[in-house]
C-alpha cells in the first residue's frame, strides 16, 4: 500500500466522516445559503477541493523530492525524516483542536486562516537556505493543513445539504483528491527534474491564493457556536508526540542510550500519562476515553494506527529506494510509482461490490493479510537483478489491499461508535491514524539509518511493514465483533 486516497495523511472519506458536525459554525451569523445551482455548486466543490489538492500534491511530491532535498541541503537521514515528519507531527497534534476552533470561530474563518498559513509556509519552504528552516516551514505547513482540512469538509457538508446530491458530490470530491494523489509523484518528479526542489513549494502559491480569493466569493458563512477548546489536553498531546518523534528520529544518530534520547522518551511517557489523566477527569474530553472500553472501537483504532504506520512508512522508503538503490531520476521515480497508485480506486470498487456481502471485519482482515503477504514477497525477492515490472506488479497487487482496507476500517469504526458518537469516533480514528503515520515514517527512517537506503535497508523496511500489517490483521480478526 504505497499511497492512499488521501489528503496529506487522511483519506477523503476518512476526513469527511471525521469532520461532519465538527465545524458547522461560522464567523458570521448568517442563515445557510439556499441549495446551490449546478454551475455554482460545481464552483463551490472545486474551491473547497483546492486545499485538499494542494496538500495532496505537496505530500506526494515530497516523497519523490526527498532524495534531491537530502543532496542539495546536505541533510542526514534524521534531518530528512524531520522534513517529512515535521509536517505530520503538527497535523496529527492539532487536527482535533482544529475541529474545536471551527466550531467556536467558524469553519470558513478557520479554513481561510489555514489556507493562508499553508501558503505562507510554502513560500518559506521555497526560499529555505538550510534544513532547519525547511523543517520549520514544513511544521507550519502542517499547522495550516490541520486548520483547513476539517473545515473544508464541514463547509462542503453545509453547501450541499440534500443527501442524494451530497453523496454524488462526495464521489466527485473523492475522484478529485484521488487524481491529485495519483498524479503527485509524476508532477513532483517533473518539477524536481526540471525546475529544482524549490518548485515543489512554489507550485502551492497560485493554488493557495486562488483558494483564498474564491472562498470569500462563493462559500457562504454560517453561524458560529461555542465550543470548549481543551487547551491543556492539546498541549500535553503535542508534547507527547513531539518528544516521541524526537526520540525515534534522533535515536539512530545520537544513540538510543544517549541522555537526550532517553529524556525524550521519558517526557513522552509523562506527557501521555498526564493526557490520559486529564481526559478522564474533565467533562468534555478531547478523545472519548470511555469508547475504548468497546472492544471493536479499540481494535479499529489499533488497526488504524498499524495501517498508517505501514502505509506511510512504506511510501517514505519507496521514494528513496527507487532513486538511491535503483538509480532512477526524480521524473522516472515518479512514473514508476504510478502502477501502485492507480490500483487504489480498483480496491475501493472491490470493497463497494463485496464489502456489504462479506462484512467489514472479513473485508478488512483479508485485505490486510493480502497486503502483508505482498510485502513478505518483496522482502524475499528484493535484489539488484529484480526487473522493474515484477516490482510494479507486486506493489500494485499489494496496494489493492490498501484500497479495500481504508473504507472497511471506517465502516468498522462507524458500527462500533454508533450514531451518537459518529463524529468524535471518526475524528479519533483519523487522529490516531496520523500518529501511526508519524511513528511509521520515523521508524522507517531509523531502519534506513541502520541498514542504509539501498536494497538491504528497503528489504528490512518492507519486512517491518509486513509485520505491522500482519499484526493489524490479527487484531482486526480477534478484536472486532462480527456485527461490524
Amino acid at each position: 500500500m504505497i499511497t492512499e486516497k488521501a489528503a496529506p495523511h487522511a483519506t477523503a472519506h476518512e476526513a469527511g466522516t471525521a469532520t461532519q458536525g465538527q465545524g458547522q459554525g461560522e464567523d458570521q451569523a448568517q442563515a445557510p445559503a439556499s441549495p446551490p445551482g449546478r454551475s455554482r455548486g460545481g464552483v463551490q466543490l472545486l474551491v473547497l477541493a483546492l486545499g485538499f489538492v494542494m496538500a495532496s500534491l505537496d505530500t506526494g511530491i515530497m516523497n519523490v523530492a526527498a532524495n534531491d532535498l537530502r543532496a542539495r541541503l546536505g541533510l542526514t537521514m534524521s534531518g530528512l525524516t524531520w522534513v517529512v515528519d515535521g509536517y505530520v507531527l503538527a497535523f496529527a497534534a492539532l487536527l482535533l483542536l482544529a475541529g474545536s476552533l471551527a466550531k467556536r470561530f467558524g469553519a470558513r474563518r478557520i479554513y481561510l486562516v489555514g489556507l493562508a498559513v499553508f501558503t505562507a509556509a510554502s513560500l518559506l519552504g521555497a526560499v529555505a537556505p538550510n534544513g532547519a528552516v525547511l523543517v520549520a516551514a514544513r511544521f507550519v505547513q502542517g499547522v495550516g493543513a490541520a486548520l483547513f482540512m476539517p473545515s473544508s469538509l464541514s463547509l462542503l457538508m453545509h453547501a450541499f445539504p440534500e443527501p442524494a446530491r451530497r453523496a454524488k458530490i462526495l464521489g466527485i470530491w473523492s475522484a478529485i483528491v484521488s487524481t491529485s494523489v495519483g498524479l503527485a509523484p509524476t508532477v513532483g518528479g517533473l518539477l524536481v527534474g526540471t525546475l529544482g526542489w524549490r518548485s515543489i513549494f512554489l507550485v502551492n502559491l497560485p493554488i493557495g491564493l486562488a483558494g483564498l480569493l474564491l472562498t470569500r466569493r462563493v462559500i457562504a458563512a454560517v453561524p458560529a457556536r461555542g465550543s470548549a477548546l481543551g487547551g491543556s489536553g492539546h498541549v500535553l498531546g503535542l508534547l507527547a508526540l513531539g518528544a516521541l518523534s524526537y526520540a525515534l528520529i534522533e535515536g539512530p544518530d545520537r544513540g538510543w542510550s544517549a541522555p537526550v534520547v532517553l529524556g525524550a522518551f521519558a517526557v513522552a511517557a509523562v506527557a501521555l500519562a498526564g493526557f490520559l489523566v486529564r481526559e478522564r477527569a474533565v467533562r468534555a474530553p478531547i478523545l472519548p476515553v470511555s469508547l475504548f472500553a468497546d472492544r471493536s472501537f479499540a481494535a479499529a483504532n489499533a488497526v488504524g494506527f498499524l495501517f498508517n504506520f505501514a502505509f506511510y512508512g512504506a511510501l517514505f522508503v519507496l521514494g528513496l529506494f527507487l532513486q538511491t538503490a535503483r538509480g532512477a531520476s526524480p521524473v522516472t521515480a515518479g512514473l514508476q510509482m504510478l502502477p501502485a497508485v492507480l490500483v487504489l480506486p480498483f480496491g475501493n470498487m472491490l470493497y463497494a461490490r463485496f464489502g456489504p456481502r462479506i462484512g467489514n471485519r472479513t473485508a478488512l482482515t483479508a485485505s490486510l493479510a493480502l497486503s502483508a503477504a505482498g510485502y513478505v514477497l518483496l522482502f524475499l525477492i528484493l535484489a539488484p537483478g529484480l526487473p522493474y515490472w515484477v516490482l510494479a506488479v507486486v506493489l500494485a497487487l499489494t496496494n489493492i489491499g490498501g484500497g479495500v482496507s481504508s473504507p472497511a476500517l471506517t465502516g468498522v469504526l462507524m458500527a462500533a461508535a454508533g450514531r451518537e458518537h459518529t463524529d468524535i469516533g471518526s475524528a479519533t480514528l483519523n487522529a490516531n491514524r496520523q500518529i501511526g503515520s508519524l511513528v511509521g515514517i520515523a521508524g522507517m527512517g531509523a531502519v534506513l539509518t541502520g541498514a542504509g537506503d539501498g536494497y538491504q535497508g528497503a528489504a528490512f523496511a518492507f519486512a517491518l511493514t509486513a509485520g505491522a500489517l500482519a499484526v493489524a490483521a490479527v487484531v482486526g480478526r480477534m478484536g472486532i465483533r462480527t456485527r461490524a
